[in-house]
């Protein structure tokens, strides 16, 4: 969880009366909200409304959002282009999903026309990459400003709405949906709860909302809520943003892949020293731009390797990817467990004199298999297998 953080106006202690003038039908009080994980027993927040959270006028289905998986009659390797994937639909109607499992769900995103409606996720959390497109994300903490490159982590019921500049380029997400929470590798933590020294980032990269922004209307509004692949309408009988003040550690936050600081060594490093979040059944790594292995006789390409017990997603946003060839920004590599990958032929001759890689890529890597969906399907290049050959 990312740290503790106070903004607006909350009272000196928790579960307290925090007054105001007049207020909802008179009764000079805000209305407590504590966001809880893990049963009371983990991270929280609580927030002061205007009005109670709970004024529902209407609930409705609206529909599914299946994720079919394809049929898969061979184990082998994929390449996925998903660069020329056509815009449509918005940040949350327009994602498209290419990967699943029974702990994470991996999807494109090209919205092509502004969030129509109010968005919550009641059981996931997620984790979108912005690989184009600046903006802000609203949610009842606070204003969240993104921009290219950025992580943009949401917990699980937090209602939101993207809103990209129009000046800020076309947008372009990659979105990981996860059932658990997304929280930090524990070895980058002392036993204080702050990030060591050591550790590639720290509580200055990361970057929470920036002021409350309360939205005091008695309007009706709906919020669009996914329960699994279970859509439902909630009408409210007011404005969800009615928030005056919060604190704790359950609340959205940016960081950037720009600020995360690679460890290098004289030779080769395992994909570890690259993670950047983890969930269950996953870890998410950030192969940021960085030095190259120094020692003299170094393969500075990684080295052929067997997943085991584990597939690897790999994302290509940037740069030139050394030990691939034919990738491109908007690819997807899977290289599945129980069969070997490494770098393509020529590439270790290729990076002899290197000393520095510029390439920027995301890595989801599962500890569960992967299932490509049918649209994934659509995307996949069936003689990547193949491209080892001489």
């Amino acid at each position: 969880m990312p740290p503790y953080l106070q903004l607006g106006r909350i009272p000196p202690k928790r579960h307290t009366a925090l007054r105001t003038e007049g207020g909802y039908k008179n009764e000079g009080l805000l209305y407590e909200e504590v966001i809880t994980t893990q049963g009371f027993s983990r991270a929280y927040s609580i927030a002061y409304h205007l009005r109670p959270p709970t004024r529902v006028r209407k609930v409705e289905p609206a529909g599914r959002v299946p994720v079919e998986v394809a049929d898969q009659p061979v184990l082998r390797h994929h390449h996925l282009k998903s660069g020329g994937m056509p815009a449509g639909g918005d940040a949350v109607t327009g994602r498209v999903p290419l990967f699943t499992n029974k702990d994470v769900t991996i999807w494109r995103c090209r919205p092509a026309t502004p969030q129509a409606e109010l968005y919550r996720n009641a059981t996931s959390d997620e984790v979108v990459f912005v690989h184009g497109g600046r903006g802000v994300l609203h949610t009842m903490f606070g204003p969240l400003p993104f921009k290219p490159f950025d992580y943009v982590v949401i917990p699980k019921t937090t209602t939101y709405r993207f809103e990209f500049d129009k000046a800020g380029g076309d947008p372009n997400l990659l979105v990981v949906e996860t059932h658990g929470s997304i929280t930090f590798p524990p070895r980058y933590l002392n036993p204080d709860g702050q990030f060591r020294l050591g550790a590639p980032f720290a509580e200055r990269d990361l970057h929470g909302p920036t002021g409350v922004d309360a939205i005091d209307s008695d309007a009706d509004v709906p919020v669009l809520i996914k329960d699994g692949d279970k859509l439902s309408r909630y009408t409210l009988a007011h404005h969800p943003f009615d928030v005056v003040g919060w604190d704790g550690m359950v609340y959205p936050f940016t960081f950037s892949a720009d600020d995360f600081e690679p460890i290098t060594g004289t030779i080769h490093q395992p994909p570890p020293i690259h993670q950047t979040f983890q969930s269950e059944g996953f870890v998410l790594c950030t192969f940021a731009p960085r030095m190259l292995d120094t020692h003299p006789d170094a393969i500075k390409v990684p080295y052929a390797h067997s997943n085991v017990e584990s597939d690897e997603v790999l994302y290509y946003v940037r740069g030139k990817f050394g030990s691939r060839r034919g990738v491109e920004e908007g690819s997807f590599t899977l290289h599945p467990h129980g069969i070997p990958h490494g770098p393509h032929p020529g590439t270790i001759v290729a990076s002899k004199d290197m000393t520095r890689t510029d390439e920027l890529a995301v890595m989801v890597d599962t500890f569960r298999p992967l299932f490509l969906t049918k649209q994934a399907v659509a995307m996949d290049d069936a003689n990547y297998p193949l491209s080892w050959l001489d």
